[in-house]
């Protein structure tokens, strides 16, 4: 009987074996497969359990991943800006990757012949070890992308209940475009840096996206703009009854570029209540009340790491019609020490880029604005996820330590959504010059400013044909009118002559031979 036994079990040996065990060649391709389709080498070498769990878990995180771009793309790339889900991917892609490695070697000792030459068995090893690369590698590097992006938005987006803000809005965070047709939000470049005191803005400029179709409109002050407003309603307007100012309109200390610097100095902390930044705070509210509009968030770009955040992009394209210093100092008699000169389709630096945004010997802040508007849409235009994701290190080390805002992280994944629109969509600009359509900036029309802002967000059939609206409504349990009698006759409105229309930024930007032509063939501080 025991011979019996022993016979028939070893009868079914060489059946298992054929089942599981091949050829080399054969070893080969199926280790292969097997790499890329987890689950099929098992399955050919007789583990069919923990082959089909692999294949299954496979088939899955693929079916969702294909659903997911072609159903819900923004949703999908949302998920990148979801600080908890990426502290999980730190470890778990790591784990993954780990254990397909160990899948890979399994695999191949499951399935490569009993007797094997030497030669066989290093080659095994060098394939082997190949493939364990090509699957390892791509999630060791999103596992590094995953660490640095919560690090990213650790840094710079906090979480809405540890943010201190005295003008945030409280938005629905599952759906905070509901009911808000419109998001403000201001953009600064502070200059902030080492041989000075406090940051000055040298650029302001409110951003007004329509959360629908992502219009955008941007709207720059002037740095030297004077008397900017505070609502009534703000505490800030009990120290500052008639703008911020000291009463002659060319004062460098109590110009827009500023506020930033010197409100937080001259009131106390708590004015506005608990904040992160006064500042900050004190801008929206100005700005705010300036253009009509409620300034949602803000953005600073401190301007001295600027350049490394547009090298960390690769660079951007823009179009210069005139000679644009690099260097100099005007009021200190110093010349340029280079020049950008004109032409279509420039590819700028980080360096280059920050003077064409910065430059002003030969020219003067309103010609700077109009190139600040240009940098900002080539930013928007040219960040592709192509040369992000290359380059995705840079821009993550650079941009924690130049920028700050009071964008809440909870609602990243609205904002990542309309950035699509916004990058495919209408953009228009309104710039404030002297001299243009009745602006002043030592002492400006504000009135004007905000209805040429509202015709610039509001449909033609719909734009004002006088007066602008008030710039806020009536609080509650308030009088409208002030408490006026309602029967009385209104007072005839004095008419508003026609205002300039907001432009559009591709026209704005566009190269124009004939300014580019009448430009000197050198530089004209150098004739």
């Amino acid at each position: 009987m025991s011979s019996a036994r022993g016979s028939h079990t070893s009868s079914h040996r060489p059946k298992r074996a054929a089942i599981g065990r091949t050829n080399f060649g054969s070893a080969t391709f199926w280790t292969v497969l097997g790499t890329y389709v987890p689950g099929a080498g098992l399955l050919r070498s007789g583990l069919r359990k923990p082959g089909f769990i692999a294949l299954g878990i496979f088939c899955l995180l693929l079916v969702g991943l294909v659903l997911g771009v072609i159903i819900a793309p923004t949703s999908l790339i949302g998920l990148g800006v979801n600080s908890l889900l990426l502290k999980v991917l730190v470890v778990l892609i790591p784990a993954l990757a780990l254990a397909w490695a160990a899948l890979v070697v399994v695999t191949h000792l499951r399935l490569r012949p009993r007797q094997t030459s030497r030669t066989e068995r290093v080659l095994g090893s060098i394939l082997v070890s190949a493939l364990v690369l090509t699957v390892t590698t791509p999630m060791a590097v999103a596992a590094r992308y995953s660490f640095d992006q919560s690090r990213l938005l650790d840094t710079i987006f906090k979480d809405g209940a540890d943010l201190r803000s005295g003008t945030a809005p409280d938005l629905d965070k599952r759906d905070p475009w509901k009911n808000k047709p419109r998001v403000n939000v201001l953009l600064l470049g502070g200059d902030a840096g080492a041989d000075r005191w406090g940051t000055r803005t040298d650029t302001v400029i409110l951003a007004s996206i329509d959360t629908r179709s992502g219009d955008t409109v941007l709207i720059s002050l002037p740095r030297n703009t004077a008397r900017m407003p505070f609502p009534e309603s703000s505490p800030l307007h009990e120290y500052y009854p008639n703008g911020f100012t000291n009463g002659w309109g060319e004062s460098l200390e109590f110009m827009l570029t500023s506020m930033y610097q010197y409100v937080p100095a001259n009131v106390p902390a708590d004015v506005l209540g608990p904040t992160d930044n006064l500042g900050a705070d004190a801008l929206k509210l100005s700005v705010g009340e300036a253009t009509g509009l409620k300034v949602d968030y803000y953005m600073l770009v401190e301007l001295e790491g600027f350049h490394t955040l547009i090298d960390a992009l690769g660079g951007i394209t823009v179009n210069i019609n005139t000679w644009v210093a690099i260097g100099g100092d005007t009021s200190r008699r110093i010349q340029p020490t280079a020049a950008l000169r004109p032409g279509p389709n420039q590819h700028l630096n980080g360096a280059e880029a920050l003077w064409y945004a910065r430059g002003r010997y030969g020219s003067d802040d309103f010609d700077r604005m109009d190139r600040q508007r240009c940098v900002i849409d080539a930013v928007i235009k040219q960040a592709n996820p192509a040369n992000v994701l290359t380059r995705y290190e840079d821009i993550a080390r650079q941009g924690k330590d130049i920028i700050r805002t009071d964008i809440p992280q909870e609602i990243l994944p609205a904002f990542v959504d309309l950035s699509l629109r916004v990058k495919d969509a209408e953009s228009t600009s309104i710039v404030l010059r002297n001299g243009e359509d009745g602006f002043n900036s030592s002492n400006p029309d504000f009135d004007r400013i905000r209805a040429r802002v509202h015709s610039a967000i509001t449909p033609p059939s719909h734009s004002p044909t006088a007066q602008p609206p008030p710039p806020g409504d009536p609080e509650p349990g308030e009088e409208p009118n002030g408490g006026e009698d309602p029967t009385a006759p209104a007072p005839e409105a004095t008419p508003m002559a026609p205002l300039l229309p907001a432009e559009d930024l591709s026209d704005s930007c566009a190269f124009k031979p004939e300014l580019a032509a009448a430009q000197p063939p050198v530089p004209p501080w150098e004739l």
